[in-house]
């Protein structure tokens, strides 16, 4: 039964139905404001390559990935990759989302430490997501000689949360650079930049949600090692 424990029910499931509800608002917020087209007319796409061109990074392609809102900036490569609703689209969700991963590539420029932090640690906090749960009770099952799975579990779990720690100030310090770039640039203005900015907002917090689930967990796996 310690699978519906006390602290899941108490710690865990809470935290899950706030990240239900982070999901759902930036769904509602995302499919309102991708039916608002900002005055420019520019193009998610349009909008990343003037601004990173404006950064001086030239050498940094934008390039379309497949999928619904897979946006993203990947470092290894140096290249912004924005889904095809996003690229193509002028819509203010779109600008927005755009700036947002031009946002990290700026980061990456100009060796912004958080950035560089969960980068490192991103191979760690994988896999330490996917084996602290089953190592943990792994351990509390067969406690006795395999007992101390329950401590390694934790000590891997321990980097997902740190992961999912580093990742809000570097998407909330992505948002606030690409607010920053559409509103000094002119190309969003007043309730423009604001439906942006309410979009970011609620994508923001998926992400606060995420450390909310991560730290429930972790509480609820202490709990269940305290008890042994």
């Amino acid at each position: 039964m310690f699978f519906f424990d006390s602290g899941f029910i108490l710690l865990v499931l809470p935290a899950m139905a706030f990240a239900l509800y982070a999901q759902s608002k930036i769904s509602s917020t995302y499919a309102h404001y991708s039916r608002l087209f900002s005055r420019s007319r520019m193009t998610g796409g349009q909008i990343a390559r003037t601004l990173l061109d404006a950064a001086g990074m030239e050498g940094v392609p934008v390039e379309v990935t497949e999928g619904h809102l897979t946006d993203h900036y990947d470092p290894r490569a140096k290249v912004v990759r924005l889904s095809s609703e996003i690229y193509r689209n002028g819509s203010l969700a779109a600008l927005g989302i755009a700036a947002h991963e031009v946002g990290h590539a700026i980061q990456h420029d100009t060796d912004y430490a958080p950035l560089g932090i969960r980068n490192a640690i991103f191979p760690l906090a994988g896999f330490g997501s996917r084996a602290a749960l089953p190592l943990f009770f792994i351990g509390l099952l067969f406690s006795g000689s395999i007992g101390f799975l329950m401590d390694v579990g934790i000590a891997l779990f321990l980097f997902a949360v740190f992961f999912q720690t580093i990742t809000l100030p570097v998407e909330l310090n992505a948002s606030s650079r690409a607010l920053a770039l559409l509103g000094d640039g002119g190309f969003l203005e007043g309730e423009e930049l604001a439906g942006a900015g309410k979009v970011l907002r609620a994508a923001a917090l998926t992400y606060v949600a995420a450390l909310a689930v991560a730290i429930a967990q972790l509480l609820r796996l202490l709990m269940l090692r305290g008890r042994r």
